[in-house]
């Protein structure tokens, strides 16, 4: 059973959960509303998605170093108590998203965040590839805002497919740390800073490094 728009949306009504989250959950569920509903419960994410309004303001900030110190990433990452900050699996989380960010390289934390000329680039871009020349300005349109998601899926951490379990986006795995913990989890902010970043050098692959150290932990 095909999955819309409209089903994702009651499903989020009535349980709060993210719209990755809900459209995950109607698909394993065949589009059973209640089945779907029941998915969530069981992930512990029905109740994610309300969570997100509450503040955060404790937190850690991680780093990550990578052998032999060419490639190092800082990040923030804000909870609602410190009690949960120093939480194994809170802790796990700030490690494996400043792995994450040396391997993946994003450039911003989440698309809002992106700068509006740069978007509108992208999409006078987008709207000129000879194949949508021809389509009617409407489903020019849908088919932009689908290679938008693209592109912030390459440059902003929270859309990019986690290194670890490229089955789920970064902000999938932080959503179930939030059910998990019971808090507001959010990623604030990150550096990330490469040896010899714009001189002249020799490339070396340390993306590839990385991703291969994440998957032997």
């Amino acid at each position: 059973m095909a999955v819309t728009a409209g089903m994702v949306k009651e499903l989020r009504d009535r349980t709060g959960a993210g719209m990755m989250d809900c459209k995950k959950a109607l698909a394993e569920t065949n589009g059973d509303l209640e089945k779907a509903v029941d998915f969530l419960r069981k992930k512990g994410l029905a109740s994610a998605a309300k969570k997100a309004g509450r503040v955060a303001s404790e937190g850690a900030v991680g780093s990550y170093i990578h052998m032999g110190g060419k490639i190092g990433v800082l990040v923030e990452i804000n909870s609602e108590t410190d009690f949960v900050a120093r939480s194994e699996a809170f802790q796990e989380l700030v490690k494996d998203l400043a792995m994450h960010i040396a391997a993946a390289a994003p450039e911003y934390v989440r698309p809002d965040e992106v700068p509006a000329e740069m978007v509108a680039r992208e999409r006078d871009v987008l709207l000129a590839q000879p194949d949508l020349q021809n389509k009617p300005e409407n489903i020019r349109e849908k088919i932009v805002e689908g290679r938008l998601e693209k592109f912030y899926s390459q440059i902003c951490l929270l859309n990019q497919l986690f290194v670890k379990d490229d089955k789920k986006k970064v902000s999938e795995y932080v959503g179930e740390i939030a059910a998990q913990l019971g808090e507001n989890i959010q990623v604030r902010r990150f550096a990330r800073f490469v040896l010899g970043e714009g001189l002249e050098k020799r490339e070396d692959n340390f993306a590839e490094e990385v991703a291969r150290q994440m998957a032997g932990e």
